[in-house]
Protein backbone atom coordinates (compact mmCIF):
# COMPACT_ATOMS: atom_id res chain seq x y z
CA UNK A 1 0.00 0.00 0.00
CA UNK A 2 1.32 3.42 -0.95
CA UNK A 3 -0.04 6.80 0.10
CA UNK A 4 0.94 10.36 -0.79
CA UNK A 5 -0.45 13.87 -1.06
CA UNK A 6 0.51 17.01 -3.00
CA UNK A 7 1.37 18.63 0.34
CA UNK A 8 2.10 17.37 3.84
CA UNK A 9 -1.40 17.83 5.22
CA UNK A 10 -2.31 14.11 5.11
CA UNK A 11 0.94 12.78 6.54
CA UNK A 12 -0.45 11.62 9.88
CA UNK A 13 -3.67 10.38 8.26
CA UNK A 14 -1.74 8.27 5.75
CA UNK A 15 0.49 6.79 8.47
CA UNK A 16 -2.63 5.86 10.41
CA UNK A 17 -4.29 4.37 7.32
CA UNK A 18 -1.24 2.20 6.65
CA UNK A 19 -1.92 0.65 10.07
CA UNK A 20 1.61 -0.56 10.85
CA UNK A 21 2.29 0.48 14.45
CA UNK A 22 0.81 3.90 13.53
CA UNK A 23 1.43 5.61 16.88
CA UNK A 24 5.05 4.48 16.94
CA UNK A 25 5.67 5.55 13.34
CA UNK A 26 3.91 8.88 13.90
CA UNK A 27 6.02 9.68 16.98
CA UNK A 28 9.25 8.73 15.21
CA UNK A 29 8.39 10.91 12.20
CA UNK A 30 7.40 13.85 14.40
CA UNK A 31 10.65 13.57 16.32
CA UNK A 32 12.75 13.43 13.16
CA UNK A 33 10.97 16.47 11.69
CA UNK A 34 12.12 18.50 14.73
CA UNK A 35 9.56 21.24 14.17
CA UNK A 36 9.88 21.45 10.40
CA UNK A 37 6.65 21.47 8.43
CA UNK A 38 6.11 18.78 5.78
CA UNK A 39 5.94 19.92 2.17
CA UNK A 40 5.21 16.53 0.57
CA UNK A 41 5.32 12.90 1.65
CA UNK A 42 5.28 9.32 0.47
CA UNK A 43 4.25 6.42 2.72
CA UNK A 44 4.67 2.80 1.64
CA UNK A 45 3.76 -0.37 3.53
CA UNK A 46 5.15 -3.61 2.12
CA UNK A 47 4.43 -7.23 3.05
CA UNK A 48 6.75 -10.15 2.33
CA UNK A 49 6.40 -13.87 2.91
CA UNK A 50 9.39 -15.98 3.89
CA UNK A 51 8.45 -19.66 4.04
CA UNK A 52 5.90 -19.69 6.90
CA UNK A 53 6.78 -16.22 8.22
CA UNK A 54 5.10 -12.93 7.43
CA UNK A 55 7.17 -9.75 7.43
CA UNK A 56 5.99 -6.18 7.04
CA UNK A 57 7.86 -2.92 6.94
CA UNK A 58 6.98 0.71 6.33
CA UNK A 59 8.98 3.48 4.70
CA UNK A 60 8.04 7.14 5.12
CA UNK A 61 9.67 9.85 3.00
CA UNK A 62 8.95 13.42 4.06
CA UNK A 63 10.16 16.52 2.25
CA UNK A 64 10.18 19.17 4.98
CA UNK A 65 11.45 22.64 4.13
CA UNK A 66 15.18 22.16 3.46
CA UNK A 67 15.58 18.45 4.22
CA UNK A 68 14.37 14.99 3.24
CA UNK A 69 13.51 12.68 6.14
CA UNK A 70 13.59 8.92 5.67
CA UNK A 71 11.98 6.71 8.31
CA UNK A 72 11.96 2.93 8.09
CA UNK A 73 10.28 0.58 10.57
CA UNK A 74 10.07 -3.20 10.47
CA UNK A 75 9.32 -5.87 13.05
CA UNK A 76 10.90 -9.16 13.99
CA UNK A 77 9.31 -12.11 15.78
CA UNK A 78 11.35 -14.03 18.36
CA UNK A 79 8.92 -16.89 18.98
CA UNK A 80 6.60 -19.08 16.94
CA UNK A 81 3.48 -17.58 18.48
CA UNK A 82 4.37 -14.06 17.36
CA UNK A 83 3.91 -12.63 20.84
CA UNK A 84 7.56 -11.69 21.36
CA UNK A 85 8.07 -8.95 18.77
CA UNK A 86 10.56 -6.11 18.48
CA UNK A 87 10.24 -3.11 16.16
CA UNK A 88 13.43 -1.85 14.55
CA UNK A 89 13.47 1.82 13.60
CA UNK A 90 15.93 3.74 11.46
CA UNK A 91 15.79 7.41 10.51
CA UNK A 92 17.95 9.57 8.31
CA UNK A 93 17.88 13.27 7.54
CA UNK A 94 19.40 14.47 4.29
CA UNK A 95 19.83 18.08 3.25
CA UNK A 96 18.15 18.91 -0.05
CA UNK A 97 21.46 20.22 -1.38
CA UNK A 98 23.11 16.84 -0.69
CA UNK A 99 20.76 14.89 -2.97
CA UNK A 100 22.63 13.88 -6.11
CA UNK A 101 19.81 12.48 -8.19
CA UNK A 102 16.09 11.76 -8.24
CA UNK A 103 15.43 8.97 -10.73
CA UNK A 104 12.04 7.87 -12.01
CA UNK A 105 11.60 4.69 -14.05
CA UNK A 106 8.28 3.98 -15.77
CA UNK A 107 6.63 0.93 -17.26
CA UNK A 108 3.74 1.08 -19.75
CA UNK A 109 1.59 -1.84 -20.81
CA UNK A 110 1.12 -2.35 -24.56
CA UNK A 111 3.23 0.66 -25.61
CA UNK A 112 2.08 0.30 -29.22
CA UNK A 113 -1.29 1.58 -28.03
CA UNK A 114 0.15 4.47 -26.01
CA UNK A 115 -1.84 7.69 -25.76
CA UNK A 116 -1.22 10.80 -23.61
CA UNK A 117 -3.79 9.57 -21.09
CA UNK A 118 -2.35 6.02 -20.85
CA UNK A 119 -1.81 5.20 -17.18
CA UNK A 120 1.60 4.17 -15.88
CA UNK A 121 1.66 0.47 -15.05
CA UNK A 122 4.62 0.67 -12.68
CA UNK A 123 6.87 3.38 -11.28
CA UNK A 124 10.21 3.09 -9.48
CA UNK A 125 11.59 6.03 -7.51
CA UNK A 126 15.30 6.05 -6.65
CA UNK A 127 16.91 8.82 -4.60
CA UNK A 128 20.69 9.01 -4.22
CA UNK A 129 22.81 11.20 -1.96
CA UNK A 130 25.83 9.19 -0.75
CA UNK A 131 26.79 7.66 -4.07
CA UNK A 132 26.47 4.12 -2.68
CA UNK A 133 26.85 1.64 -5.52
CA UNK A 134 24.41 -1.26 -5.68
CA UNK A 135 26.12 -4.05 -7.66
CA UNK A 136 24.42 -6.93 -9.44
CA UNK A 137 26.99 -9.38 -10.85
CA UNK A 138 26.58 -12.62 -12.77
CA UNK A 139 28.89 -14.77 -14.91
CA UNK A 140 29.48 -13.43 -18.41
CA UNK A 141 28.51 -15.76 -21.22
CA UNK A 142 29.44 -15.94 -24.88
CA UNK A 143 27.28 -16.91 -27.87
CA UNK A 144 28.91 -20.33 -28.25
CA UNK A 145 26.81 -22.82 -26.23
CA UNK A 146 29.73 -25.29 -26.10
CA UNK A 147 32.27 -22.75 -24.84
CA UNK A 148 33.76 -23.67 -21.45
CA UNK A 149 36.03 -20.65 -21.08
CA UNK A 150 35.83 -18.31 -18.12
CA UNK A 151 34.60 -14.97 -19.39
CA UNK A 152 34.62 -13.28 -16.01
CA UNK A 153 31.63 -11.39 -14.69
CA UNK A 154 29.29 -8.75 -15.96
CA UNK A 155 26.51 -6.81 -14.31
CA UNK A 156 25.15 -3.41 -13.46
CA UNK A 157 26.02 -0.73 -10.91
CA UNK A 158 23.42 1.76 -9.72
CA UNK A 159 23.85 4.63 -7.29
CA UNK A 160 20.84 4.61 -4.99
CA UNK A 161 20.07 5.10 -1.31
CA UNK A 162 16.29 4.75 -1.35
CA UNK A 163 14.34 2.75 -3.91
CA UNK A 164 10.54 2.49 -3.87
CA UNK A 165 8.47 0.56 -6.41
CA UNK A 166 4.80 1.45 -6.87
CA UNK A 167 2.53 -0.68 -9.02
CA UNK A 168 -0.87 0.38 -10.31
CA UNK A 169 -2.05 -3.23 -10.02
CA UNK A 170 -1.07 -3.56 -6.36
CA UNK A 171 -1.37 0.05 -5.15
CA UNK A 172 -3.75 1.67 -7.62
CA UNK A 173 -3.38 4.38 -10.24
CA UNK A 174 -3.75 7.18 -7.68
CA UNK A 175 -0.78 5.81 -5.72
CA UNK A 176 1.39 5.81 -8.83
CA UNK A 177 0.43 9.37 -9.73
CA UNK A 178 0.93 10.48 -6.12
CA UNK A 179 4.41 8.98 -6.04
CA UNK A 180 5.27 10.73 -9.29
CA UNK A 181 4.07 14.06 -7.91
CA UNK A 182 6.18 13.54 -4.76
CA UNK A 183 9.21 12.89 -6.95
CA UNK A 184 8.50 16.03 -8.95
CA UNK A 185 8.25 18.12 -5.79
CA UNK A 186 11.49 16.67 -4.45
CA UNK A 187 13.22 17.30 -7.77
CA UNK A 188 11.99 20.90 -7.89
CA UNK A 189 13.28 21.51 -4.36
CA UNK A 190 16.64 19.96 -5.23
CA UNK A 191 17.10 21.90 -8.48
CA UNK A 192 15.32 25.15 -7.61
CA UNK A 193 17.32 28.40 -7.67
CA UNK A 194 18.31 29.84 -4.33
CA UNK A 195 15.93 32.44 -2.85
CA UNK A 196 15.55 34.15 0.50
CA UNK A 197 13.17 31.40 1.57
CA UNK A 198 15.52 28.61 0.53
CA UNK A 199 13.86 25.27 -0.10
CA UNK A 200 10.51 26.71 0.98
CA UNK A 201 9.95 27.62 -2.68
CA UNK A 202 8.87 24.01 -3.22
CA UNK A 203 6.09 24.34 -0.66
CA UNK A 204 2.49 24.77 -1.77
CA UNK A 205 1.10 28.17 -0.69
CA UNK A 206 -2.11 26.45 0.41
CA UNK A 207 -0.38 23.80 2.52
CA UNK A 208 -1.91 23.05 5.89
CA UNK A 209 0.73 22.24 8.53
CA UNK A 210 0.82 18.85 10.22
CA UNK A 211 0.34 20.55 13.59
CA UNK A 212 -1.14 23.98 14.15
CA UNK A 213 1.24 26.45 15.77
CA UNK A 214 -0.16 28.42 18.66
CA UNK A 215 -0.47 32.16 18.10
CA UNK A 216 1.92 32.86 20.96
CA UNK A 217 4.65 30.66 19.53
CA UNK A 218 7.27 32.47 17.50
CA UNK A 219 8.72 30.77 14.41
CA UNK A 220 11.83 28.77 15.14
CA UNK A 221 14.88 30.57 13.78
CA UNK A 222 17.57 28.34 12.36
CA UNK A 223 21.04 29.54 11.39
CA UNK A 224 21.92 29.99 7.74
CA UNK A 225 25.22 28.92 6.31
CA UNK A 226 27.12 29.78 3.15
CA UNK A 227 27.71 27.13 0.53
CA UNK A 228 31.18 25.72 1.24
CA UNK A 229 31.98 25.11 -2.43
CA UNK A 230 30.54 28.16 -4.16
CA UNK A 231 30.65 30.63 -1.26
CA UNK A 232 27.06 31.65 -1.87
CA UNK A 233 24.43 31.82 0.83
CA UNK A 234 22.26 28.79 0.08
CA UNK A 235 19.44 29.76 2.44
CA UNK A 236 19.36 26.17 3.65
CA UNK A 237 19.75 25.18 7.26
CA UNK A 238 21.80 22.57 8.96
CA UNK A 239 20.18 19.21 9.53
Amino acid sequence: MTYSAPDGSRLIEDISTAGFYPQLVEDVVRDSLDGRQPVSHLVQLETHFNNTELHRHITVLVLAEDVLHITHVDDQQFDDSGRDVVARVSTETVGISQIRSVTLSYAYHQPQNYRPDTPIMELTLAVSWTGTQQLELYPAMCEDPECQADHGYTGTAASEDVVMRISSEADGKDAVEGAREFARTLRRANLAPVTDSGAQIAQSPHQRPMTERRPSEAPVQRPRFGHRFTGRDSGRKSS
